[in-house]
């Protein structure tokens, strides 16, 4: 099947869109308002974008707490959500009123920061702690459209492991088993067993496939 995303009619139940860019890490969002009440939230569109210097994103559909609070501080913590924290992270994913804590509706605990106002979650293995650097608003889908979503993106400027996962000098991701969002309510989890290791082929490999010699730099 093809279809055209600017009319989206792809006939199936639900936009198979957000179930096939996947799987996409969790940006477990915390952010604090000018009166320092705290706001805990999951994004479903978060990634990493650089790591000289580091910068992470997040993408909201509309001014959420997350952004509006972010807009007035210019701070905010990414906790990584866990398979043993699924059903906390969930909870918190709640649309409340906005100025209510989300850490006690998570049954959370908010852990001060080093660098920044916003706590992190002390049950999760590691967390980023961010400053804003910008937010785009994203256009439309014709040219005099305005798209409902807009994307932050903060500078890491401290980051927080839990040191049972450090072994051996290198973090050990697959037993934090970290969840990812898939489309529809699904999740997926990375465990020790589903983690792999391919080394990336030197230049001369690749070329050797084509049978050609690379040019000399």
């Amino acid at each position: 099947m093809f279809y055209e995303t600017r009319d989206n009619k792809h006939g199936l139940r639900h936009d198979p869109f957000k179930a096939l860019a996947v799987p996409r890490p969790i940006g477990w969002i915390s952010t604090l308002d000018k009166n320092g009440v705290c706001n805990l939230a999951p994004y479903s569109f978060f990634n990493a974008i650089g790591e000289r210097p580091h910068y992470v994103m997040f993408s909201s559909a509309g001014p959420k707490d997350s952004l509006l609070n972010i807009a007035d501080t210019g701070e905010f913590v990414c906790s990584l959500a866990t398979w043993d924290l699924r059903f906390n992270m969930n909870m918190t994913s709640a649309a409340v009123p906005r100025g209510v804590d989300e850490f006690p509706i998570g049954d959370l605990t908010a852990a001060p920061s080093r660098l920044v106002k916003p706590p992190r979650v002390k049950e999760s293995p590691a967390a980023f702690e961010c400053k804003h650097w910008q937010t785009i608003d994203l256009p439309g889908v014709g040219p005099d459209d305005k798209s409902s979503y807009s994307v932050v993106i903060g500078r890491v400027v401290g980051i927080y492991i839990d040191d049972r996962f450090v072994k051996e000098g290198m973090v050990d991701t697959g037993a934090m088993r970290p969840i990812a969002r898939l489309g529809y309510m699904d999740y997926a989890v990375v465990t020790p067993e589903t983690v792999f290791t391919i080394e990336r082929p030197s230049a001369e490999e690749a070329m050797a496939k084509l049978k050609v010699t690379a040019p000399a730099k």
